[in-house]
């Protein structure tokens, strides 16, 4: 097998607090349509961010970009999300912004999404992130570890 290597390759980590009616000053998602009666898993339940995505799995360690964009939980018999959101960086390190988009089958150790462009440092790359749940702490954080390999770089 011939696997084509990536020309670029990074791995991030990103941080999610979804607002629970009393954490607005720390909160960084919010669900903007609530889940529907069908089965128990969220089905319907939209939700947009604005999340920190820092170099290591520490909360509170300087952001090297945000996500920005939103997922909604798609199936009935399961957690399953599907993810649309942008890494917006701003740093010494990168700037420009990455669009990722993709299925999180949440019961999978590993799901990729799909790296669709980008913008400045990342101008239309493509490639893809795979994504590992890393942390999860009730119904409020979740922390994924992005293992992003892009495949097209200018």
């Amino acid at each position: 097998m011939n696997e084509k290597k990536p020309c670029k390759r990074f791995v991030l980590y990103y941080h999610d607090i979804l607002f629970n009616g009393t954490n607005a000053s720390n909160a960084t998602s919010a669900a903007t349509a609530n889940h529907t009666k069908l089965g128990n898993f969220n089905h319907g339940m939209l939700v947009v961010f604005d999340d920190p995505i820092t170099k290591d799995n520490h909360l509170l360690s300087p952001p090297v970009a945000r996500a920005q964009g939103f997922f909604f939980y798609d199936m009935k018999t399961t957690y399953n999300a599907w993810f649309s959101y942008t890494l917006i960086f701003n740093s010494s390190e990168h700037k420009g912004t990455l669009n990722i988009m993709g299925a999180d089958m949440m019961a999978e150790e590993t799901r990729d999404f799909s790296v669709v462009g980008g913008t400045g440092d990342f101008f239309m790359t493509r490639g893809i992130a795979t994504i590992r749940t890393d942390a999860a702490q009730g119904d409020f954080y979740f922390r994924l570890q992005m293992d992003i390999k892009l495949y097209e770089c200018y």
